[in-house]
């Protein structure tokens, strides 16, 4: 016979999960009327603007409910351009909603806001009652990020893997400015640190202000040595009307090739020791791609110059850098299955050229560091080599060369059962490349045309390949088997699996 006391205990706990269970259910109701309502009242909002799109209006005032800790004056450039006070001619209703909008946009881009941003029109008594244009107070409505945050986690790619450390601190003046510290260190990377600050200039998204302050060491087997840098710098980037984004930047590093292996070639011994870089570089961008990891149409332009030690630029090296990246991708079309079918296929090429100048007036060119050449090979260019397998060597070290060209095409087919809308993909590649260093010339000229000329001498280093790729949010993961094609004497590929984190692929 049971024990009154448990059947007891046994009876209070199922009438309290009926219980449990009964508000459960209210619970998803209420939240399922919630959702109906809002639903209906989106709808005759929507049937409310259709009606009265033409509808002629004057914005009176722009408010941000939430904005505790962003400054007026910050604000005031983003909404003073919408009030009506400003305009020599009323809005209609679809053009001011439309213009809200892009204000609203432009606060989630800040990142200091949530990104839920609502908008709230309201209508003040009318001063003017026979007036045939509506007055009207516009409110957004936005919840601030926390201002500090801090993120700590592992991460594992190109052969490293690294632990790492991200303290950000968020609208320090109440203009999104904000400053970030990073800390990390791994098995290549032995340490780095990074201060940056970062602000728009006139409560402009697309346009920013950035200071970075940087230290790190990294081991650089290929080369047997390690880098030491320190340095700082400040950029300035803008978008123009186009969609195309400039990037202008100084830097100024100190250098330093050390800790070299027993084994380390004469190349590298002469480069060893201190150099100071003192150099400007521009970034010019237009990525017209639907997915900057996993692309089905569209296309990139990206190039980079920079140009070091010349004339005021002082510094130990001196010379020009120019690269130039394209890649486009086009969706292609299966029978039988409408609309997008996921499979796709991209094309890319990379080429760049190092243009040694004279340190100081009267002073000859030398012959560039193996710090500042150009390297290639490794899962995220030319797969199917190791990093850095691609190239000029001196013993058991890669080099680097001063000119170079790199291509790849991709075929990407979704998993079967997975689905076209997972960023999944199974891939199919070739890819192929040629890294040079300059011919000794007369002229530095004469030795850059000669050597762009040998690019097209014969077949270039070849690999081929299948892989699995997953497009992360933050970064695109590929785990390929590759096959070396085409390899040069002294080259080092790679046949088997290889595995490549990054957000930059060829």
């Amino acid at each position: 016979m049971a024990d009154p006391v448990d059947s007891g205990d046994e009876l209070f706990e199922s009438l309290r999960k009926i219980d449990l269970k009964k508000e459960e259910e209210k619970a998803k109701e209420l939240a399922r009327k919630e959702a109906e309502h809002n639903a209906k009242a989106q709808q005759r909002l929507a049937e409310l603007i259709g009606t009265n799109s033409t509808l002629l209006v004057t914005i009176s005032s722009i408010r941000l409910i939430g904005g505790a800790h962003t400054r007026r004056s910050f604000l005031d450039r983003l909404f003073n351009p919408l009030l009506s006070a400003n305009r020599d001619r009323p809005y209609t209703l679809a053009e001011a909603l439309n213009e809200v909008g892009s204000v609203a946009t432009k606060l989630q881009r800040f990142d200091i806001f949530h990104p839920e941003v609502h908008t709230f029109i309201d209508r003040p008594s009318p001063t003017d009652p026979s007036s045939t244009v509506t007055d009207i107070d516009i409110f957004l409505q936005a919840r601030e990020r926390g201002r500090i945050s801090l993120k700590t986690g592992t991460d594992l790619g190109n052969v490293e893997g690294s632990a790492y450390g991200n303290l950000t601190w968020r609208n320090i003046f109440g203009g999104a400015e904000s400053l970030t510290l990073n800390a990390s260190a791994g098995t290549r990377t032995r340490s780095a640190y990074q201060a940056t600050f970062d602000a728009p200039v006139l409560s402009d998204p697309d346009t920013r202000a950035t200071i970075d302050v940087l230290a790190s060491s990294t081991l650089k087997p290929w080369a047997s040595h390690e880098e030491v840098l320190k340095g700082a710098g400040a950029k300035f980037s803008w978008a123009t009307k186009s969609g195309t984004r400039h990037q202008l930047g100084y830097t100024g590093v100190w250098r330093q090739i050390t800790g070299l292996q027993s084994n380390a070639s004469p190349t590298v011994r002469h480069d060893a020791g201190d150099t100071v870089k003192s150099s400007i570089t521009h970034t010019w961008l237009a990525d017209r791609r639907n997915h900057p990891f996993l692309p089905s149409r569209g296309y990139l332009v990206k190039t980079i110059s920079e140009l070091a030690g010349w004339g005021p630029l002082q510094g130990d090296v001196a010379f020009w850098k120019s690269e130039v990246e394209t890649s486009g991708a086009v969706a292609i079309p299966i029978p039988g299955i409408k609309g997008d079918s996921g499979v796709s296929f991209t094309a890319g090429l990379r080429a760049g050229v190092l243009y040694p100048l004279a340190v100081g007036l009267g002073s000859e060119t030398k012959h560039s560091r193996i710090n500042d050449r150009f390297q290639l090979g490794g899962p995220t260019d030319v797969r199917g080599f190791k990093i850095s397998g691609l190239g000029p060597r001196d013993g058991p070290d890669a080099v680097g060369g001063d000119i170079y060209a790199a291509g790849s095409a991709n075929l990407l087919i979704p998993f079967p059962r997975v689905g076209k809308d997972m960023p999944l993909r199974l891939q199919l590649f070739a890819n192929a490349g040629r890294l040079l260093a300059l011919k000794d010339k007369k002229t530095s000229s004469e030795s850059v045309y000669s050597t762009v000329a040998q690019l097209g001498d014969g077949i270039p280093s070849v690999a081929a390949g299948v892989g699995v790729v997953y497009a992360h949010p933050v970064a695109r993961f590929e785990l390929n088997f590759s096959l070396p094609l085409v390899m040069r004497r002294g080259e080092e590929g790679r046949k088997g699996l290889q595995f490549g984190v990054g957000i930059n692929f060829l």
